[in-house]
């Protein structure tokens, strides 16, 4: 249906802020996005959109119109398909986000299978342990870890990675292996300190305390905003991490890191599938974060509360 082409030319520069933006996501010059949108917006009658140096917006006419529109492209695209099954390829361009570690231990292995399987599609992989904006960046979904705080999001909770206490024999050597809570302090151990953001306050050591967790504040010389830095800082023995088994399990295996204090690990992180709106979701996408779902299954750790929040998400 190409008539529609200018209506999703539309909303993704509407989701974008931006043709530039927009147009390189489609794959297509600026000057043809903007000329469909003009098109478009002298069909429909009214201005749908506000143009600036800087950014675009939409008009009230613009939010209204967004809206029917979205929702008008996902029932074109479920009556397309309903009767297609597995009989029609998958077909167009899938931008998705993955944390460092994951993708490098779960999702690129296994994405030979899935690319044969769907010749025909193209697959944009950011991997970043940043938390991206999926509208103003253009993705399809993105897996995040930790808990989704910005509630105009879609998370599908898909379970727990199990977290682990671990140093370098290096560093145990230097600063002595704790036994207790009282030993991290007493020792004058250090941490390195990961978070996404670069000059954010340390989050402190976490530990299991009754029924919930607190946080010990412990020297911290490094602090790092990537998962595989943080792996690395802790190989050279530069401190104490708390990290996913997931990626530090292969260390710990190999005795490059060792496991410590194994009865105060911090809370298991949770993993999520997040969209950006559930009823504008392709046969790509919604086929992608099956196959997405099915790989990391066997990785992940389930509890009711996860399971409750995972059914309700469907």
């Amino acid at each position: 249906m190409q008539n529609l082409e200018p209506i999703r030319i539309f909303l993704t520069v509407a989701d974008m802020g931006s043709f530039t933006r927009a147009a390189d996501s489609l794959g297509m010059q600026k000057g043809r996005a903007s000329t469909a949108v003009r098109k478009l917006e002298e069909d429909v009658g009214v201005r749908l959109l506000h143009r600036t140096t800087r950014n675009v917006q939409l008009t009230e006419d613009g939010r209204a119109f967004h809206a029917r529109a979205r929702d008008l492209l996902a029932d074109v695209d479920d009556l397309n398909s309903m009767f297609a099954g597995d009989r029609v390829a998958l077909r167009g361009r899938l931008r998705v986000d993955l944390p460092t570690e994951v993708a490098r231990m779960t999702i690129v292995p296994a994405l030979p299978d899935f690319m044969a399987a769907h010749p025909e599609l193209e697959l944009e992989l950011s991997s970043t342990d940043r938390q991206v904006d999926l509208v103003q960046e253009g993705f399809d979904c993105v897996l995040r870890l930790g808990p989704i705080r910005d509630e105009t999001l879609i998370a599908r909770p898909l379970g727990l990675l199990r977290m682990a206490n671990a140093a370098s024999p290096a560093y145990l050597a230097r600063f002595g292996v704790p036994l207790s809570l009282e030993d991290l302090k007493r020792q004058e151990h250090r941490t390195i300190h990961f978070s996404t953001r670069l000059g954010a306050r340390p989050h402190g050591w976490e530990y299991p305390d009754g029924d919930g967790y607190a946080t010990l504040q412990l020297l911290s010389a490094l602090h790092v905003n990537s998962a595989q830095t943080y792996e690395a800082a802790a190989l050279a023995g530069l401190g104490l991490i708390q990290a996913p088994l997931l990626g530090i399990g292969p260390y710990l295996e190999s005795g490059a890191l060792v496991e410590i204090l194994p009865d105060f690990r911090r809370r298991a992180l949770p993993v999520s599938l997040v969209v950006a709106h559930r009823s504008n979701l392709s046969r790509r996408v919604r086929a992608f974060m099956k196959w997405i779902e099915d790989v990391l299954t066997p990785y992940l750790e389930q509890d009711e509360l996860f399971i409750k929040a995972s059914k309700s998400k469907r």
